[in-house]
């Protein structure tokens, strides 16, 4: 049984309007490698709008797709998409029931998004090849996250997913986890998530996929169990990110027989031209060093943890920027580097907000209190 999952799928740029015109040559070396596989998954990562619908108030952007998203995932051979990630909810409820209605109606089955956060949570169900596979799918909580009356995106809740892996593993041959999350543009697993991904394992996933940070990610094989901790952009198209590691990412192919093997597929995408290029013997080379330099990273805890040190000294200065009680953020950081103005964070206030987000019984109300 060949089982194919690919990183963030969004239409965007030159891409979209290629795909507006029905051109989906950018997708040909693709629809060779789904045609090997029993089943192929990617995840959209932007919902595809086909009615009316106003972007909902959030932080970063708001992505959508049209209908030509749809018809791109068909010719590229996609049997399946995840939809947890945090811009499903981008265009509210009516972007959430156009994607999903699409899907019913070109028969691509979805998992991690729905109606309603009961929906969103649902087991997707396969039987291949004689084998019953259990694929389940959540994201971090930021602005997708699916309520009991509202669409959305399934939760990475630990309490939940636990009672669901349980039950899945007494179930089924095969339990697979696709987990969207991670640290943008930042290519390591942070300590947290090594730890937690291990522990999903523990209770009985047989893999864990892992997107969202925009740049590839190492691997790890913990008691004989894959964990992929980032496969990058798969078709993502951004002004102003080309040739640099954004166009850089792998498919992987699951083999399961008696054992589970895989394959890892690179490729460069949207760079110089809008065009997912799989890399040829001599590429791969070069990509599989990088691998092999990220996979050690990962199986040192000293290493990931000063891996994670850096990156926290690197961001620490926006971070706290974004806490200060201002709303232009550039003229202040400007005038606090000239040292006009102070720093408003003393360390009083950094201890206090340490304790509010740090105890759960403080960060319960002060969720309460920001929602």
């Amino acid at each position: 049984m060949k089982l194919l999952f690919a990183g963030d799928f969004v239409p965007h740029h030159r891409i979209s309007e290629l795909f507006k015109n029905n051109d989906f040559s950018a997708l040909v070396q693709i629809s060779k490698i789904t045609n090997n596989a029993d089943y192929s998954i990617v995840n959209l990562e932007a919902p595809i709008v086909r009615d009316n619908a106003s972007p909902i108030f959030k932080t970063g952007p708001n992505l959508k797709c049209d209908e030509s998203a749809m018809a791109a995932l068909k010719y590229a051979g996609f049997n399946c998409v995840t939809l947890a990630n945090n811009h499903f909810y981008d265009y509210g409820d009516i972007g959430v029931k156009n994607t999903l209605d699409l899907c019913i109606a070109n028969d691509i089955d979805y998992i991690g998004g729905g109606i309603n956060l009961s929906e969103a949570k649902k087991t997707l169900y396969k039987n291949i090849q004689n084998k019953k596979i259990a694929f389940i799918n959540c994201c971090e909580q930021e602005w997708s996250i699916a309520t009991p009356n509202t669409g959305g995106s399934a939760p990475l809740d630990i309490i939940n997913l636990y009672y669901q892996i349980t039950t899945e593993r007494k179930n089924n041959d095969y339990v697979i986890l696709i987990i969207h999350g991670g640290t943008e543009e930042y290519n390591n697993p942070t300590p947290r998530m090594k730890k937690l991904y291990r522990f999903f394992i523990d209770l009985g996933v047989d893999c864990i996929i892992n997107h969202h940070q925009h740049c590839l990610c190492g691997y790890e094989i913990y008691k004989d169990k894959p964990i992929f901790y980032g496969l990058g952009n798969f078709c993502f198209d951004w002004e102003g990110k080309q040739n640099s590691s954004w166009n850089q990412g792998y498919m992987v192919l699951l083999n399961i027989d008696e054992n589970i093997s895989f394959n890892l597929i690179p490729y460069e995408q949207c760079s110089s031209t809008p065009f997912i290029k799989i890399l040829n013997d001599k590429e791969k080379l070069s990509f599989l060093k990088e691998i092999e330099s990220l996979n050690k990273i990962i199986d040192n805890d000293e290493l990931l943890d000063s891996k994670f040190q850096e990156l926290v000294m690197n961001r620490q200065k926006n971070i706290l920027l974004n806490l200060e009680p201002f709303n232009n953020i550039r003229i202040i950081k400007k005038l606090k580097e000239l040292k006009i103005i102070p720093y408003s964070l003393t360390k009083s206030k950094k201890a206090l907000l340490l304790n509010l987000i740090r105890c759960d019984a403080h960060k319960d109300i002060l969720l309460k209190i920001l929602n």
